[in-house]
């Protein structure tokens, strides 16, 4: 399990474009990592809507915003493209990034037990510690806590 304070794993995964991202490249400013189950699902759109809202309120901030899934790079760009989302998309198809980031867990669903991405936030600061964690993440409302959390590391 990731702690706050800790420093990030680092990681690095293709993006919507198959572009190359490397955590430890992005140094120098917060970066938001979201972990989701799955592209064009209800409650992991939601989430990425919420963010997208928010997303120049980020950027004011001077942060980025990363969502993380196990889909691939091909379903990321259909599900940003369907959904014109302003948040990267990354392909973490080995699970690797949510392994390390201990967000890969044995879930249940109607007594099915099953491993899945527990959703989780993690807001890195500029010197790449954990500065904050949410796990098991309720989505109403979170882009706006996680946003407050941005602000807050200025202070």
């Amino acid at each position: 399990m990731v702690e706050e304070g800790k420093k990030a794993p680092d990681f690095e995964l293709p993006d919507a474009d198959g572009k190359t991202v490397r955590l430890s490249k992005l140094k120098g400013a917060p970066v938001v990592v979201y972990f989701y189950p799955k592209d064009d699902t209800s409650g992991c759109t939601a989430e990425a809507k919420g963010f997208t809202c928010l997303i120049d309120k980020f950027h004011a901030a001077g942060a980025q915003v990363i969502g993380i899934s196990p889909d691939s790079p091909d379903k990321h760009r259909k599900f940003r493209e369907k959904y014109d989302l302003g948040v990267r998309l990354l392909a973490d198809e080995e699970r690797e990034a949510a392994e390390a980031y201990g967000v890969w867990v044995e879930k249940s669903l109607y007594g099915r037990r099953y491993m899945g991405v527990e959703r989780s936030t993690f807001l890195i600061d500029a010197d790449g510690n954990v500065a904050r964690a949410w796990h098991k993440v309720k989505v109403p409302g979170h882009a706006e806590a996680v946003l407050e959390a941005v602000a807050a590391l200025k202070t």
